[in-house]
């Protein structure tokens, strides 16, 4: 008899009954297999959450060779529960050892088969491991179905299968019951008040819940009126993706030089610094024309023009209310008296809070993530060495997507309730978007170059995403040059080409998004864009909601007054009666801040510990990954030391994994 000794490590267990039974079968390279083992009760009993390893040995009669498979089964018991395994590791008679990642459930009545930890692409499978690779992508199409949740957006799915879902500890940090016991505190607090605010400092009652002495929001709450502080966001705040250079002053923002002439550094025309570099437009026109929820709240598609003033500080000069100019759409300046200058920003930040969370961050990061990941359950087979990198960075974003689009943007979700959109409105706003959606929009490097925002100084966003865009990119230019030989090994890959293909199907925009690789560089580039969107693109768009939404004046989630057609006929009492009432800011503010918070025993990029892959050159390419990193957050926690505000949304050590809150 020959002894193989096995070794199965299992965690994330919540409750695992002494009824289980899972048993375990050795597959060699001919298909032969070993007698079913029962893996011993003992290991797996009792309540509660545990982390486990243990041995056992199989015996076999006769030389049984490689393991190419493991097989696992669990017999069915009272009640419906799992079992998760995390990697299994077998030594042969003769030394050899074997590892088999697996970090997955085992459910009743089920069998999984788990391929040797190797990574491999399809073309170099034998012509036996290949059918079974096919069988095995068969049944993941059928399970990972696309489902077109509501017409115009990108697919995603309808259900949950074990392994997207949140374990225990996110389930509990999680659970969106808590933004409701939030709001519910609040309001329960301010039972009684008006419905209205009285004056701004009315709207410091519903912080004293947080502690935000000596942090970024109270920098904003002392300085939001300051023309610097607005600009700045378009910079660093929570949409850093709106602003870009001016060239050339479009006809319906009819902005004439004697206009903004007070604005402009001395003896300097419209004309020259617009040929200089240092004009900036942000446009909001994807609100045109989108009905609101009701008649008593408010909506504008607003033109906002800034410049770059000599202390390199980008500021307003002009804002529009509309994409129509005329009689009834002034166009407003600095030099307006204050209570009209107040309420046009204002205005803007209303437009931009909408177009951030619809387009930057729910459609650009979310929605596109899931797209990713289900066509990676679909195409890539677990042993594909793309399956096994991008698996990390797709973690929890179907589950999470599948919370937003219960809690969040259903009829009666939070946005609905804090904004001036209903869920009609907001598919509208995602309608447009996805017409504008490209591959090509979603590369860092391209975006910054497209909106010609290379050069403008202070930009910690485009700084901070170079380099973390440029240690993405060396980390999978490593990976994919140990598995892919030339140019004509990506061609060969027909799941790589049928994952890509998938994505653009999934994207609901095919045209718009690539169908096929032909080159390694190309590959690169690609899964550069996944990575990047759904770790760093996400982090910085997310993270930062409770610094600059805390303070709801500078960031109005709705208006209930409609925009003035004429100046000086705005009070202080108007600009109250416009903002949100009671119910809707603290409904926000609970909500920016549930999803500004990071889980307890977070992942952050270059972290994983449930390791897919045993090869040593691909974790060396980790450790270098890792320490280019390191590096990064370094650079900019010393830069940050010299800052008036810290910039951090972008520092490795901030940016979990995966969109994953």
């Amino acid at each position: 008899m020959l002894t193989y000794k096995v070794i199965v490590s299992t965690s994330r267990q919540i409750i695992a009954e002494k009824t289980n039974s899972i048993f375990l079968t050795l597959i060699n390279s001919n298909d032969q297999s070993s007698d079913r083992v029962l893996v011993n009760k003992s290991f797996l009993g009792g309540f509660g959450i545990f982390e486990r390893e243990f041995s056992f040995d199989i015996r076999v009669k006769k030389d049984f060779g490689d393991i190419v498979q493991v097989k696992l089964e669990k017999e069915k018991n009272y009640g419906h529960f799992q079992w998760f395994c995390g990697h299994i590791k077998v030594k042969t008679p003769y030394g050899k050892r074997f590892e088999f990642p697996c970090h997955c459930w085992i459910e009743n009545e089920k069998e999984v088969l788990i391929r040797e930890g190797t990574a491999r692409l399809p073309q170099d499978d034998t012509a036996l491991l290949r059918d079974k690779r096919r069988g095995e992508l068969e049944l993941q199409q059928k399970q990972f179905s696309w489902k077109e949740w509501r017409e115009g957006y990108p697919k995603g799915m309808d259900h949950l299968l074990p392994e997207v879902q949140f374990d225990a500890a996110k389930t509990f940090e999680l659970d969106f019951n808590f933004l409701k016991a939030i709001v519910e505190s609040f309001l329960n607090q301010f039972k009684g008040f008006i419905h209205s605010w009285k004056d701004m400092a009315d709207f410091e009652k519903i912080l004293e819940y947080f502690n935000i002495k000596n942090t970024l929001l109270e920098n904003v709450m002392q300085d939001w009126r300051k023309d610097y502080m607005f600009g700045y966001q378009f910079l660093n705040g929570c949409n850093p993706v709106m602003i870009k250079k001016c060239t050339e002053i479009p006809d319906k923002f009819p902005v004439t030089h004697e206009m903004v002439k007070g604005f402009l550094k001395k003896g300097v025309t419209l004309e020259q610094q617009l040929k200089a570099g240092n004009i900036y437009l942000v446009d909001y026109e994807i609100l045109e024309g989108v009905p609101t929820s009701s008649d008593l709240v408010f909506l504008t598609a607003p033109l906002c023009l800034l410049y770059k003033n000599r202390l390199d500080q980008i500021v307003p000069i002009a804002i529009q209310l509309s994409q129509t100019p005329g009689e009834k759409s002034p166009i407003f300046l600095p030099s307006d008296n204050e209570y009209d200058w107040m309420l046009a920003k204002m205005w803007v930040k209303s437009a931009d809070f909408i177009v951030h969370q619809l387009v930057t961050h729910l459609l650009k990061t979310h929605l596109i993530s899931e797209v990713f990941e289900v066509a990676m359950y679909r195409q890539l087979s677990k042993v594909h060495p793309v399956y096994k990198l991008l698996k990390p960075h797709v973690r929890f974003t179907m589950a999470i997507n599948a919370a937003a689009r219960d809690k969040l943007i259903s009829e009666n979700g939070i946005i609905s309730k804090i904004s001036s959109l209903s869920a009609n409105g907001m598919s509208e706003v995602i309608k447009k978007a996805m017409e504008t959606l490209t591959y090509e929009s979603l590369c860092f490097p391209e975006t910054i170059e497209d909106r010609g925002m290379k050069d403008v100084p202070k930009y910690y966003y485009r700084d901070d995403g170079m380099m973390i865009w440029e240690a993405i990119h060396s980390f999978v230019s490593d990976v994919v040059e140990i598995y892919y030989e030339s140019d004509e090994t990506v061609k060969r890959d027909v799941e790589i080409q049928r994952f890509v293909k998938d994505v653009s199907f999934g994207m609901n925009n095919s045209d718009m998004f690539p169908e096929s690789l032909k080159t390694r560089e190309e590959l690169v580039k690609y899964l550069t864009v996944v990575i990047f969107n759904t770790s760093a693109q996400h982090a910085a768009v997310n993270f930062g909601q409770f610094d600059w939404y805390g303070w709801i004046p500078n960031s109005p989630t709705t208006m209930r007054k409609p925009p003035p057609e004429q100046k000086g006929t705005v009070d202080m009492d108007y600009i109250m009666e416009s903002l949100p009432d009671l119910g809707r800011s603290s409904m926000a503010l609970g909500t920016a801040w549930a999803l500004s918070q990071f889980q307890k025993n977070e992942l952050y990029l270059g972290m994983y510990p449930e390791m897919c892959f045993t090869e040593q050159p691909v974790k060396e390419a980790i450790n270098t990954f890792r320490k280019n990193l390191e590096e990064v957050t370094n650079t900019i926690k010393s830069r940050n030391k010299g800052l008036a505000f810290d910039y951090g949304y972008l520092s490795p050590d901030k940016i979990p994994n995966s969109v994953a809150i």
